[in-house]
């Protein structure tokens, strides 16, 4: 998460508030700020490059964060020989001050973000190898995702969970004992009951009412580590990085508004203890290039289009083009699901001409009102859509996919990933890569200590300053 997902959440929340019709048909368009964090009163900005590219990876930024070292990519809390191991703020706070410590995250707790506060690999992907050094770690909160591979890659190795039960870990697997859990439970790793795409937690576009958002593992983990001494939790919205990769922007605008709201639950805490609380919000990289602007809505945004959005593209993934796919479902029904679950429509269907918002732009010529934001797909769309159906249900595993068709899909479902493009386009939003970028992220900062976080820096400063500040060597 960086300024693109902060920024196109921000003005989505705004435009919903003030109706379709902002900013045209002679109305001013009006914004206040919807997510809290934003007017923190210190905001700085931080460079994510690492040892192998300015375009960096998950495992080394948020090593830089939580160690003040560079690192290749890949890498977990290792030098670039894998010979030199390094403690992380989170450590060294637990074993020199006693701090209570906390990890959630809306992925899986031995995914690179999280485990870049308690552990140290030569490769993200040793996630079992990961998962002991989470038990080992005697940190006092877990919760989130599942962990990936619990029994080794193969299958044959002591289970995670019970290794951590036996290390004095309260296992919790069910939402009313994660509920039941108190300060005098004692240590816990507290998984989803609701369990999705990579045993992640779902995506918010698709969380059941009733079930816990990450605001309540937030507030959950408040009430287990809070105590006289002091205590550190990192939360980690992780699924606004698996949304953008599929350049989702829908999911990714309803994930970014999630870690929002549970910020708050954090605000919440700091305003009781204003003189002792510091919280931070920022990103360990910027994914899939979001910007706010498209080439086929030149100077226009509707981005309350992103509203028709009811499912993330992973739901629909599983909920639907599985069964397309088995039950060779024609494209024509499938436009009715899309009518449906994404508001993209036929001119048949809505009864009326698409617009193709073809005007021509200039450095002295700035067209606006090339569309009205009409969600009726012009012939170029749907002959999109229809090559990604056709892709969709013709392809398999061994699939080679050309240049061509790499760039219009990436590594997802040709089919779902073409939905959320027309749709975001539609929104005058757009994404340049299935990967992460090179761009700086934001860092806002309120509390004990916020000063140190002004200015444009690099992101190894956020650790060195929380060093400062706790006083940990």
């Amino acid at each position: 998460m960086s300024y693109p997902q902060i920024q196109s959440t921000n003005y989505y929340l705004s435009a919903l508030e003030n109706g379709t019709s902002m900013g045209g048909d002679g109305a001013i368009l009006e914004h206040e700020d919807a997510l809290s964090f934003i007017d923190f009163p210190v905001a700085g900005s931080a460079q994510t490059y690492d040892s192998t590219s300015f375009c960096p990876d998950s495992a080394s930024t948020a090593t830089s964060i939580s160690t003040g070292h560079k690192t290749y990519s890949g890498t977990i809390n290792m030098d670039e020989t894998g010979t030199v191991s390094y403690e992380t703020i989170a450590e060294k706070l637990k074993d020199q001050l006693g701090y209570k410590i906390g990890v959630v995250s809306s992925v899986n707790l031995n995914h690179a973000t999280p485990a870049a506060f308690y552990c140290h690999q030569v490769s993200r992907n040793s996630y079992y190898d990961i998962g002991l050094e989470m038990i080992d770690s005697g940190f006092d909160y877990f919760a989130g995702g599942a962990l990936l591979q619990p029994t080794g890659a193969e299958e044959d190795q002591d289970d995670l969970y019970t290794l951590a039960a036996d290390s004095g870990y309260t296992v919790v697997r069910t939402q009313a004992e994660a509920e039941a859990l108190n300060a005098d439970s004692g240590k816990a790793v507290v998984i989803s009951e609701q369990l999705a795409d990579g045993d992640s937690i779902p995506y918010e576009l698709d969380r059941e009412e009733g079930t816990w958002a990450l605001s309540d593992y937030v507030s959950k983990g408040i009430e287990m580590l809070e105590n006289d001494t002091g205590f550190f939790m990192m939360v980690e919205g992780g699924k606004i990085d698996w949304a953008c990769h599929a350049n989702d922007a829908g999911s990714t605008l309803a994930d970014t508004e999630a870690l929002s709201d549970a910020v708050d639950v954090a605000i919440d805490f700091y305003n009781e203890h204003p003189d002792e609380t510091l919280i931070l919000v920022t990103g360990d990289h910027e994914t899939g290039g979001l910007t706010i602007g498209y080439a086929g809505t030149n100077y226009d945004t509707f981005l309350q289009n992103l509203s028709n959005q009811k499912i993330s593209y992973a739901k629909f993934d599983t909920d639907y083009v599985a069964s397309y796919k088995e039950n060779g479902t024609s494209f024509e029904e499938v436009l009715d699901d899309v009518a449906e679950l994404f508001g993209l429509v036929t001119e048949e269907a809505a009864g009326q001409t698409a617009e193709d918002g073809v005007v021509t732009d200039s450095a002295d010529s700035h067209p606006s009102g090339v569309t009205s934001g009409s969600l009726v797909m012009t012939d170029y769309e749907l002959d999109l859509l229809e090559d990604a159906y056709n892709m969709t249900m013709t392809k398999t595993d061994e699939t080679e996919l050309s240049q061509e068709e790499y760039i219009l899909y990436g590594s997802y479902e040709p089919l779902s990933v073409t939905i959320t493009h027309i749709l975001n386009n539609k929104s005058g939003i757009d994404f340049s890569s299935y990967s992460h970028t090179g761009l700086p992220v934001a860092v806002y900062a309120m509390g004990a200590g916020q000063e140190l976080f002004e200015g444009y820096y690099d992101n190894t400063d956020i650790y060195f300053n929380l060093a400062e500040l706790t006083g940990v060597e």
